[in-house]
């Protein structure tokens, strides 16, 4: 396609997106200044040749007043052929080259531009800032600012560049003609201004205001949606559509307030637009009546001042819009562009792992609060052991994991990677070094094969096929088949893979982990959602998969962890017991305690509650 590549939409950017309006806008646009600077330059040019038609049609109508029926056609056939090259070539060669460039390079180019920024921004956020909102919301914001930006930089040029400089040409014919009729042009001006500086900064607040309105609705929705199977496990249709409504009664009253605004401004623009081409022609009649203008004069003014009336509402009409979209690019901005709580540091190094030796420090952390996670924890994980993590809920075991994978900093202490402070290497750097099978396993609406190939995108089919058989997952996946007829390695999951029991979507998750090969994995419940014979069935697997691995493996069914080379037992935050299964059964502690009541089945509920 002619000049596609004039604006590469992917361009990386090394800074932060800037958290005030015109400096968030330069960075969104930056890369594409040249390509705007000729769209801008062609729509001046396409609106200086709008009034240009007008002077056409005043020197055609004074030169036919000034010639005879007879002559007037072979007396001005200079003229008349300038005026058909005008109108039908180079009129329609700028409005069209003008054209092309908005819509088809601009507005693609830059939407894709500014969402490509955005979202790789949001990408690397921390794990909090999605558990603060919704995840519908934050896409709308995204979309919506990219959109609305686009809307700004193509109307800008398309528009607002175009009329001011069809009005700048028309303040010069009019002089021509007399300075006083540029003069009434200019007071009409000014008053048209203030019009506009009063209304367009309040609808500017209202669209802001409307827009985070909009994106409530659409975060309640979407996570209504997200969560449709428990809606329907506890019949709360009824309240979720009352949150709905809730959320829509909202929206629609922040409209309305937008919708009054936007009528009285309109009505108030028809009555400007219409005070126009009353005093122009007026004028221009007066001055023709004293003898100072003709009547070409007369059509070119008049013709001027009907279009600019026609334009103010245009014009008008655009700038409304504009100040609306400035609205939602602010109300995109202040979700978007907040720095993230957990930053790779300025020297940050990349994580090279030799054993895979793991140690907390002296590591307290209570997620900013008094008590929760852990509290000056000492632990030595060596090169290739593998250690069981058990606890009550809340005694602090996933704390141990999030700190493994820096998704908070610990408040005090440090923890260690073959001697490297994980909190000074880079974030893809280290959790590229861990793999990790987790309870809630995530699965992307994708293929069965691309949600494998996620621990390791470069491998061979052949490599995931093996990964899928150690993981006991090859045999049900090639028995699948999605809507669209798709079988196999190639059938979707569906969001999240709902389409999957809770023992498949673990299986698959454990052949990605395989698949990724890292040093260090983690197993967070990795076989609570299997049954005990398929449990059994991938024993061999997982046995086989840890070896040479340095693995923490959270457990609630304590014979998942049984042969662990230790067992840590934590209480509030605190390391209480630790030893293999046997000893600690030996010990007849907590560990024991749990052993007892689980019978080989899971902690008790009453524990988790102490």
């Amino acid at each position: 396609m002619l000049l596609k590549n004039l604006i590469d939409p992917f361009a990386p950017v090394s800074v932060a997106p800037p958290q005030t309006l015109a400096r968030f806008m330069r960075w969104c646009l930056a890369g594409s200044q040249k390509v705007l600077l000729s769209a801008g330059l062609v729509s001046a040019l396409s609106g200086i040749i709008e009034v240009t038609t007008a002077v056409f049609l005043g020197m055609v109508i004074d030169a036919a007043l000034a010639s005879s029926p007879e002559t007037f056609f072979s007396g001005n056939m200079v003229l008349l052929l300038a005026g058909l090259v005008f109108l039908i070539v180079l009129r329609p060669m700028f409005f069209g080259i003008s054209a092309y460039l908005q819509s088809v390079i601009m507005a693609p180019d830059i939407f894709t531009q500014t969402l490509s920024r955005l979202n790789r921004w949001t990408l690397g956020q921390t794990v909090s800032f999605f558990d603060n909102d919704y995840a519908g919301r934050i896409s709308q914001k995204q979309m919506q600012a990219a959109g609305s930006l686009t809307e700004i930089v193509v109307e800008t040029l398309n528009t607002l560049v175009f009329a001011l400089a069809s009005i700048i040409g028309a303040l010069y014919v009019m002089s021509t003609v007399d300075f006083r009729v540029s003069l009434i042009f200019c007071v009409w001006l000014a008053a048209y201004f203030l019009f506009l500086r009063y209304f367009l900064p309040r609808i500017r607040v209202k669209a802001r205001s409307r827009a985070g309105a909009r994106t409530g609705v659409t975060g309640q929705i979407v996570d209504t949606i997200t969560n449709i199977k428990t809606v329907k496990l506890f019949a709360h249709a009824d309240h979720e559509e009352r949150a709905a409504t809730d959320a829509m009664q909202e929206f629609r009253q922040r409209a309305r307030q937008f919708g009054v605004l936007a009528s009285a401004f309109r009505y108030g623009l028809m009555v400007i637009a219409g005070v126009l081409p009353v005093l122009i022609v007026g004028a221009s009649l007066y001055f023709w009546t004293k003898g100072s203008a003709s009547a070409g004069d007369i059509a070119t003014t008049g013709s001027l001042a009907i279009r600019f009336a026609q334009m103010t509402g245009w014009v008008s009409f655009t700038l409304m819009g504009i100040f609306s979209h400035i609205g939602e690019v602010e109300d995109g901005m202040g979700t978007l562009t907040v720095r993230p709580a957990l930053v790779d540091s300025s020297d940050a190094d990349t994580l090279t792992v030799s054993k895979g030796e793991i140690h907390y420090d002296q590591v307290s952390f209570a997620y900013g609060g008094e008590t929760g996670g852990i509290t000056e924890t000492d632990l030595l994980i060596n090169s290739g052991e593998k250690l069981g993590i058990v606890g009550a809920s809340g005694a602090g075991k996933s704390t141990l994991v999030s700190l493994l994978l820096r998704l908070y900093d610990p408040e005090r202490g440090r923890v260690l990677i073959d001697g490297q402070d994980v909190s000074k290497v880079t974030q893809k750097s280290l959790r590229r070094q861990i793999g990790m099978v987790t309870q809630e396993t995530a699965m992307f609406n994708r293929s069965a094969l691309d949600n494998i190939l996620y621990g390791r995108p470069d491998a061979s089919h052949e490599e995931v096929i093996s990964a899928a058989k150690r993981a006991e997952a090859h045999d049900f996946i090639k028995e699948l088949e999605d809507f669209k007829g798709r079988r196999g390695y190639e059938a979707f999951l569906g969001e999240r893979g709902v389409k999957l029991s809770g023992g498949q979507r673990q299986r698959i998750a454990l052949a990605r982990a395989i698949l990724k090969d890292a040093p260090i994995l983690v197993l967070d419940e990795a076989t609570s959602a299997l049954d005990s014979e398929v449990e059994a069935a991938i024993q061999t697997a997982l046995e086989n998969v840890m070896g040479g691995k340095t693995v923490l493996a959270i457990a609630h069914r304590l014979s998942t962890i049984a042969q662990m080379d230790r067992i840590i037992v934590l209480e509030n935050g605190r390391i209480v017991e630790q030893g293999t299964h046997a000893e600690l059964l030996e010990r007849n502690g907590r560990y024991a305690t749990f052993w007892e009541r689980q019978s080989g089945g899971f902690i008790g509920i009453e524990e988790a509650a102490e």
